[in-house]
């Protein structure tokens, strides 16, 4: 028992010595903050829009005259070159025709040479007591007659020309080939539908529709500035990645969509081949017809504007908020108003005067009315995008 109680005793008189050493090892001063100076900053301004990929060209290959497939001569899914030869349809019964046409010239010729030979004699013959004005006017309407009957000739064997030659039909675009809608044998006419379309690849088309308070919003913004020129279009891909090429505005609407209240933009962006890839293969270009993409507005020059790191920023139900450190490092919370942003830097359009200190890092470790011990931190970087 004896010894039970010297134990306790000296644990006991351990923990109260332990207590008061305990306590020297708590939080001691105001709390570290990072702090920035609200200054100027160059900004990128930026607006953010959904789109769609189009294709610049987009052809039907339909059949011009009725005759049988002889050939086809691509691969389905491949890139077609302008003027590749695609299909090639019977050739025998137009080439019979022109054939026929080019004899019906040829007699035409024969019997204009003729006329004019009349005509000729008569008009020798006219000042002699042979000749008559009513044997060289005959003669005058003949020859004009086989000359209308020789250029109705002539058309019709253009015109046979012309149906031989659509029995090749070719490429009007570069681009990919879909698959072919009817096989080899098959008999093809003007009203058979499309055999196969070719969609155009480089460039494509972004075409995206924003509202008309938006749009007037860009045209106040950047008419002096180069209009279209003045405004740099990046496309972010449906996996989250932001395409490399940078794409520029060629075409507005002219009317507004009146169930939607907003106008359609266009711009023309390039899509090269990826990296290592083979053209006409699945994949080997990146942006597809008919994707849809988020496409940002960007400004192709920075502007001067009032701007924190977009980290200090805080909201509330009530709006935005920043944390201001005054003169006597007392922390303020002060209500701002922002305007056009990136993602890294926030542009402040009241609320905040240049030269003033806000937290800008520790923002969990402050509140209202406190005493800070702040430090400057690098400001961050505004981005492009």
């Amino acid at each position: 028992m004896r010894l039970l109680a010297a134990c306790c005793s000296a644990l006991l008189i351990a923990a109260l010595a332990a207590g008061p050493a305990r306590a020297q090892f708590g939080p001691g001063g105001p709390p570290a903050v990072g702090t920035v100076v609200v200054a100027q900053r160059p900004v990128t301004e930026t607006m953010q829009f959904v789109g769609r990929i189009q294709a610049v060209d987009k052809v039907d290959l339909v059949a011009r005259v009725t005759a049988f497939i002889r050939e086809r001569l691509f691969t389905e899914g491949a890139e077609v070159r302008k003027g590749d030869l695609l299909y090639r349809l019977e050739r025998g019964p137009f080439e019979a025709d022109l054939a026929a046409k080019q004899a019906a010239v040829a007699q035409a010729q024969a019997l204009l040479r003729n006329a004019t030979l009349t005509l000729n004699r008569a008009q020798s013959l006219l000042n002699t007591p042979a000749g008559q004005r009513s044997t060289v006017d005959d003669a005058l309407a003949s020859q004009a007659s086989y000359a209308a009957q020789l250029l109705a000739a002539q058309a019709q064997e253009r015109a046979s020309q012309i149906n031989l030659a659509y029995t090749d039909i070719r490429a009007p675009v570069a681009g990919i080939i879909t698959r072919s809608a009817l096989s080899v044998g098959n008999v093809v006419t003007p009203t058979s539908g499309p055999l196969a379309s070719i969609v155009s690849q480089d460039p494509m088309y972004v075409v995206f529709p924003i509202s008309v308070r938006s749009a007037v919003d860009l045209r106040n913004r950047y008419a002096l500035k180069g209009g279209f020129a003045g405004v740099a279009i990046h496309v972010t891909l449906p996996d989250g990645k932001d395409y490399p090429e940078i794409g520029k505005l060629d075409y507005a609407d002219p009317s507004v969509n009146a169930s939607t209240d907003t106008l359609v933009m266009r711009a023309r962006i390039p899509n090269p081949l990826r990296a290592g890839a083979v053209a006409g293969q699945p994949g080997s270009r990146e942006l597809i017809d008919g994707e849809f993409v988020t496409v940002t507005l960007a400004g192709v020059e920075p502007v001067m504007a009032l701007g924190i790191p977009r980290a200090a920023v805080l909201s509330d139900q009530q709006g935005d908020y920043v944390y201001v450190v005054d003169a006597q490092k007392k922390i303020e919370q002060r209500r701002v108003t922002l305007g056009q942003s990136t993602p890294a830097v926030a542009v402040i359009v009241a609320g905040l005067k240049p030269g003033e200190v806000v937290v800008a890092d520790g923002l969990q470790r402050v509140r209202p009315g406190i005493v800070v011990n702040p430090a400057p931190i690098a400001a961050a970087k505004p981005a492009a995008r």
